[in-house]
Parts: structure tokens; sequence; C-alpha cells
């Protein structure tokens, strides 16, 4: 397992001088490197590396030998990305650009230590003293090493931008004793704990409209490549919202997992899924929140999280999950309950009223293998109880609010 950590450290001007030159003539050589790959149709490190190391080094002479390898190493892993899009049908162009550059170190060329991070340049060593945040020490206290690798990147102000690599072994999987089903939805996931769904908000469709808006007002009547235009659409931090919202979700549904020795159900979703879903949907605003409401990005936060800690991840076939009664194993029939979509269903065998979200986690459940038996039927809605946004973020576990929940419901 792998995670970056990303520092900012402000230098002189002569330290990052120095950086610069290396920036300067490391972009070369892989642009050399991209070149080679290219008309010799190879993405091996080794093939490139042996067909340009003697001309880089004739042409760079004093920089350290070892840039031209981790150059050779960026452009392997560029050529791989670029033939993985293209043979997927997303790539923009007929080959790799090289537009931003990222500076590739490895155990030569770095060395870490927490009084001062030192990187080799033409000139000699520099050395820069970073301020560590929390996630850093997050990591390094809790038995994730440094990794030999790291990067770097210049930025405007005499900025560097480091990037510290830490590493862990993956810890084996347990056995499981019970399930935890994980329903994704556009604008909410439904988790059933201890046999009891809940429904947590995250307010997926608020954010992306709400940003889209915003992006209209700002472009109106103005060209993208207009200067205040660019600088103001970087500023919206859609992206940043989402992730957050993400990690803090995978977390908690990992570590409620994690406490009851439970394996986490999935929705084994098809690659590409977005694009399946909008495929016949024609209104465009729907396809838009669809589109951003990044399922496989959810789906995949919480496996990299469960990975982190051991907890098993069952994947199940996700056709029909919301539309079976899990009692009769019929057809539910769906009707507008007040809403433009309709939640609420009817079994056409036993006449019970389902919660979309509610019936998807106990199919989901039976298709885990779970045998347990399944809730006796109701006339009356299965309406999961519904945890706001700002609430669930700021919880330790999902049992607590469970019992919050709990605790509520006896004062009134």
């Amino acid at each position: 397992m792998e995670r970056t950590v990303k520092l900012r450290v402000k230098v002189d001007y002569e330290t990052y001088r120095k950086l610069k030159e290396v920036e300067e003539e490391y972009r070369g050589i892989l642009a050399n490197a991209i070149e080679y790959g290219l008309r010799n149709n190879t993405t091996s490190f080794t093939k490139i590396k042996a067909g340009i190391y003697k001309a880089e080094r004739e042409k760079h002479k004093d920089i350290p030998s070892h840039y031209i390898y981790t150059a050779c190493e960026d452009a392997s892993e560029r050529l791989s990305s670029f033939e993985k899009m293209k043979r997927k049908g997303r790539a923009y162009s007929d080959r790799p650009e090289v537009r931003r550059v990222t500076v590739h170190l490895d155990d030569h060329l770095w060395k870490f230590s927490l009084d001062r991070i030192s990187i080799s340049t033409k000139r000699g060593r520099v050395s820069l003293s970073p301020i560590f945040p929390k996630i850093f020490w997050r990591y390094y206290n809790n038995g994730w090493r440094v990794a030999s690798e790291a990067r770097f990147k210049l930025l405007k102000g005499n900025v560097v931008e480091l990037y510290i690599v830490f590493k862990k072994d993956e810890p084996k999987p347990y056995e499981p004793k019970a399930f935890i089903p994980v329903d994704l939805n556009e604008n909410s996931v439904s988790v059933l704990v201890d046999g009891k769904p809940i429904l947590l908000e995250t307010n997926t469709k608020k954010i992306t409209l709400g940003y889209e808006y915003k992006r209209k007002w700002i472009t109106a009547g103005k060209s993208t490549k207009d200067r205040d235009t660019r600088r103001k659409l970087r500023k919206l931090r859609e992206r940043d919202k989402k992730v957050d919202i993400r990690r803090k979700l995978a977390k908690l549904v990992v570590m409620e997992a994690l406490e009851s020795r439970s394996a986490i159900v999935l929705e084994d979703l098809p690659k590409r899924a977005p694009e399946h879903m909008i495929k016949d949907v024609r209104d465009s605003q729907l396809r838009l929140r669809i589109y951003r409401s990044a399922f496989s990005s959810t789906k995949n936060a919480i496996m990299e999280k469960a990975k982190e800690f051991g907890v098993p991840i069952i994947l199940v076939d996700p056709a029909y999950t919301s539309s079976t009664c899990p009692v009769h194993g019929s057809k539910i029939i769906y009707r507008p309950d007040g809403g433009s979509a309709p939640r609420v269903g009817v079994c056409v065998v036993g006449k019970e009223r389902w919660h979309r979200d509610v019936v998807s986690l106990y199919n989901l459940m039976r298709r885990a293998g779970d045998v347990s038996p399944m809730p006796l039927g109701s006339k009356e809605s299965h309406d999961p109880p519904t945890v706001k946004l700002g609430r669930w973020l700021r919880a330790k576990s999902l049992h607590q609010i469970m019992i919050e929940d709990k605790m509520i419901e006896m004062m009134v």
C-alpha cells in the first residue's frame, strides 16, 4: 500500500534557481525518452534507458546520472498510461504531451530526515526545511515507512512542492462474522448496521448543481482563455469537497466493519459506470448529475480504506437489487410518493411496502451469502432514519450515530 503526502516549502532564490536548472534538463530528457518510446513502439523502462542513456549523458554531463534513470521511468509510466487510455478510446491526442513536469527522485537523488531534506542538483546538494502537516505525522507514527522514491514540483513564488511517499505491507483479511452492505446513490449512501438500515446524506446533487451554476456565472459572456476567468475557475473546490466526503464516509464504514469483524458488501459496478447510466437519459441536467456523482470513486475509496485495515470486501451483482422483494423474490412496483422519483414500492405478491434504499441493502446481503431470515413484511413503508451530512461528517462511528438516534427516539 502507498500513500502520498504533499509538502510545500518556500526557499531562497539561489536554491530555487538550482532546482529550476534540474527541472529544465529533466524536461528535455523526459521529452526525448517519450519520443524514443513512440518511435520504437515500446513502453519498457529498460529499453528506453538502454536506447537514450549514452546520448543524454553526453548532452547533460553536469546533472546527476540518476535523473536520466528517473526520467526514463517517468516516460515509461506516461507511455503506458497513454496506451491504456488509447485502448479505451479516451485519449485526446495522437501522442502524449509533456505539459507539466514533476521531477522524480530515487534514493541517490534525495535524502530524508526530520531535520532537513536534501536534493541533488548540478551544483551540489540543496537543503529544504519543511514544516510537516498532521497527515504526515499520522502516517509516520503509525507503522508507515518513508519510501526511497519521491517527487518535487516548482511553483511560483520560490515554492517547492514535495511529494513524500509512505509504504506499508497490506494486513491479511480476517474471516468475517457478519456483513455490512453499502448501497451507493446519487445523493445518499445507505448502510445496514446490526440489521438496521441508516441513510447518510451526501448532498452530491446540491454540490454538483451549485458549482455548475457558479461556472456558468463566471464564464457568462467571457472566454475560458481569459486570465481572470481561469483564475476564478481554479478557485472552485468541487472536487475537494467530494473527495473529503468520500474519504470520511469510507473511514466510517470501514471502522464499523473492523470493530464488528464484518465484511463490507458493495455493488460490482462496471467500468465507466456513469456512461452506462446516462446512455438512455435525455435530460441534460440529470446526465450531468449522474456523471459527477462518482459512484466508482466512492466504491474505490471504501475498497482502498478496507485494504489498509484488512477488512474483507465482497462485490456482488447490482442488477435488480432495488426492484426485487427479498422475502418473496418477486417484483416491486414503485409508484410516485410525492416526489419526482418514487422511493417506496409495493411487492406484487405479499403487498409489503419497501423503501428503495432499504430493499437494496437486504438483497446485497443475500447475494453475499447471508442466510439469516429477512424481516417480516409490513404494510407500512420501511423508511430508514436519515442522517444529515454535517452530522455524520463529525461522527466518530456509525454505531455512535445509531445510539444517538435511539436516544432521540426515547426522548420524543
